[in-house]
């Protein structure tokens, strides 16, 4: 039985684990901290099928420089980090160029298409259906400005077959009562789906796999060495060795990659929340307040307000001042939130430039596959990523086309 290890128990690693292990591979699972320990604890818990359109956009340019003046606005750089991201913040800006943008939308369509597809059948399979949830998502706007702003981003999900509708005041209070009335318009899309609560659904996948067989492991992977009878994984304790190995750890996969010669433009997307108790507010659907780039959230565990990007590395000490002013301005959209009692949460979201993922094959061997990168996406993404990695693991083709995710596109 052909051996495989994955680097990474987030819901990335665990989700191609389980696909590959359906496939008859025997598989270990070895993170630096065990399962759901990085961003997948502390996600929005959202499945944003509809969310085809790439960080990297000139309305993200246009709206770069007020945003950066806020050091605690939807978008912010530390000084002490700005030289060392300029690099990735050049690639970033060439991405946004017209026709870097509809590839990078056509491929992350077929990403998405694909993640949806193979959602419900790969819940149903690992026993985790019951924590779905299906209530959609409501993006709202302050002005028409703003409004007539997000239009053409619209007009290309419609393109797409994205459904969705505008709304009215008086119909976004009837969909979810209690907002701010400075909301003049929204959008709903019902195909925006959401987990119960991430870190338990992926502990629970953690839980199937070892069940079915799987074994996880903890210890920090520190490189890979490809050999002519495996991939030799050196780490901090005894080496491990499998037949192929899949790296999928999220933040810190670059530097693993790097062990084998390749130098990957990684950074993180630093994100922000405040996690509330359960009764905190009554909230109906997600709901996106995009002008200021964060979302309050329904779980099982509580009400979830976070977001933001901080381009700010792996080394730097947490700035909870920016949860903090997320949950000022949350009680301020929705007056009745009741903000006592929450835990506060940063977590390092793996993001390229592109706002595309590397899925692929390692250029110093065929036996290491990569599947990390997918930014503020992982779980939205996860059971497709898992299907991809599985196909490539046993060498059939590739349910789409796997050029845009190369990860020697850089």
């Amino acid at each position: 039985m052909t051996s495989v290890t994955v680097i990474g128990a987030g819901v990335i690693g665990l989700s191609t684990a389980l696909m590959a292990q359906a496939r008859g591979f025997s598989v270990t699972v070895v993170d630096r901290e065990g399962p759901a320990a990085g961003a997948s604890a502390g996600n929005a818990g959202a499945f944003a099928f509809t969310d085809i359109l790439p960080l990297a956009s000139p309305g993200i340019l246009r709206k770069a420089p007020k945003w950066l003046l806020d050091p605690l606005g939807p978008l912010s750089v530390p000084p002490s980090y700005a030289l060392r991201i300029a690099p990735w913040m050049f690639r970033f800006w060439r991405a946004c160029s017209p026709r870097n943008i509809a590839a990078s939308t056509a491929a992350q369509t077929a990403l998405m298409d694909l993640s949806r597809a193979e959602l419900e059948p790969f819940l149903a399979a690992t026993g985790t259906l019951g924590m779905l949830r299906k209530d959609g998502n409501l993006q709202v706007y302050e002005s028409e400005a703003e409004f007539r702003a997000s239009l053409p981003g619209w007009q290309a999900r419609e393109a797409h077959g994205i459904d969705f509708r505008h709304m009215t005041v008086e119909e976004m209070a009837g969909l979810q009562p209690g907002l701010s009335p400075r909301f003049i318009k929204g959008t709903f899309t019902p195909g925006w789906w959401s987990i119960a609560d991430p870190k338990d659904y992926v502990l629970a996948l953690a839980e199937r796999f070892r069940a079915q067989g799987g074994t996880i492991l903890q210890a920090e992977v520190t490189g890979l060495e490809p050999r002519d009878d495996g991939v030799y994984i050196r780490t901090a304790g005894e080496p491990l060795r499998a037949d192929k190995v899949v790296l999928a750890a999220g933040a810190f996969s670059h530097r693993i990659a790097a062990t084998l010669g390749e130098r990957i433009p990684l950074e993180t997307e630093r994100g922000y929340n405040t996690t509330l108790p359960p009764g905190a507010l009554d909230l109906r659907c997600q709901v996106t307040f995009g002008g200021h780039g964060f979302v309050v959230t329904r779980l099982s565990t509580g009400i979830r307000v976070g977001g933001a990007v901080e381009l700010g590395g792996l080394s730097l000490p947490p700035n909870y001042k920016r949860s903090e002013a997320m949950l000022r301005k949350a009680k301020a959209f929705l007056p009745g939130l009741k903000t006592e009692g929450g835990t506060q949460w940063m977590g390092f979201r793996p993001s390229l430039p592109d706002s595309l993922p590397a899925i692929g094959r390692a250029k110093a061997s065929p036996h290491v596959l990569y599947a990390f990168g997918h930014g503020h996406l992982g779980l939205t993404q996860s059971a497709g990523t898992g299907r991809l990695v599985a196909e490539l693991l046993t060498g059939a083709s590739p349910a789409i086309d796997l050029t845009p995710f190369s990860p020697q596109r850089f």
